[in-house]
């Protein structure tokens, strides 16, 4: 399971620092995220998660180009992010607006069939269509930073190297959701430690009203102190996950890329009586 990836992106990290400032940013915005939606509502959040979206794109990008070079800082990562930003937030909105399509077309076709769908059945269509897009675009962000990919090339040179190497890529996806998991894991345990005086009720809990157990009523159990941990958890997870996350899928790209070469379309032309090319 790209093992030998997952070794070098952890001595990466451990031989540049720099690469860490995206997991701090992405963890303080996270944690933003969290304590806003508490104090001003969804409506208010909802707005703001465009804007710590695209700064988030902008630091992983530029921690991209930082694992490019191999070294540096800081200011390395806000050249990167300058300079690739728009190259890999492109190629993603494509991504997006061809799976809203698909998602919009094949509403359509079941309600014009007489099946109107609800909220569950369009969530499928999302998942059903969103696992697969997902997988065909894993690469584009670190094709477009290390091949110098334009929009679609990235999307198209992603697309190649899943399929033509999907048993590997499986495998690499499985590793990292391993990997999500195991983290993500861990900090849930020392969550539940932290706040296992004010979780404790919900273990005397019937099995109806588990199942009518819902976000606000958490946040009202764990009160404002709890709050403030969640926040601190949520940080933590996205202080470690990305950067681990974001080189060892650079890094992974760079090793099944070395092995894959482009393929190029072939360009129309002729030669001449002196042996010289012109294409057409």
């Amino acid at each position: 399971m790209a093992i030998h990836e997952l070794k070098e992106a952890i001595q990466l990290l451990q031989r540049v620092p720099a690469l860490w400032i995206s997991g701090l940013v992405n963890g303080i915005l996270l944690a933003c995220i969290w304590l806003l939606y508490n104090v001003a509502g969804a409506f208010f959040t909802s707005r703001l998660i465009v804007i710590f979206g695209l700064i988030c794109v902008f630091f992983v990008t530029g921690s991209i180009a930082l694992i490019k070079t191999g070294s540096g800082g800081i200011m390395e990562i806000l050249s990167g992010g300058t300079k690739y930003f728009f190259r890999v937030l492109l190629p993603f909105l494509v991504v997006i607006f061809i799976l809203a399509l698909l998602v919009i077309i094949a509403t359509i076709t079941f309600t014009l069939g007489g099946a109107a769908p609800d909220t569950s059945d369009i969530s499928f269509l999302l998942l059903a269509f969103g696992i697969p897009a997902a997988i065909l675009a894993l690469f584009l962000d670190s094709a477009a930073v290390f091949e110098d990919r334009k929009i679609f090339d990235s999307i198209r040179r992603s697309i190649e190297l899943v399929t033509t190497k999907f048993g590997n890529v499986l495998a690499f996806i499985v590793s990292m959701f391993a990997i999500t998991a195991g983290v993500s894991f861990l900090f849930m345990v020392v969550w539940e430690a932290a706040l296992y005086d004010k979780l404790e009720p919900i273990t005397h809990y019937t099995e109806t009203q588990m199942q009518a157990f819902t976000m606000d009523q958490l946040v009202t159990l764990i009160g404002p102190s709890g709050v403030a941990i969640t926040a601190v958890i949520l940080f933590c997870i996205a202080l470690v996950l990305i950067p681990l996350l974001t080189t060892y899928k650079a890094c992974y790209f760079r090793s099944i890329s070395a092995g894959a070469p482009s393929i190029q379309q072939q360009t129309t032309g002729e030669f001449d009586s002196k042996g010289r090319w012109y294409k057409y």
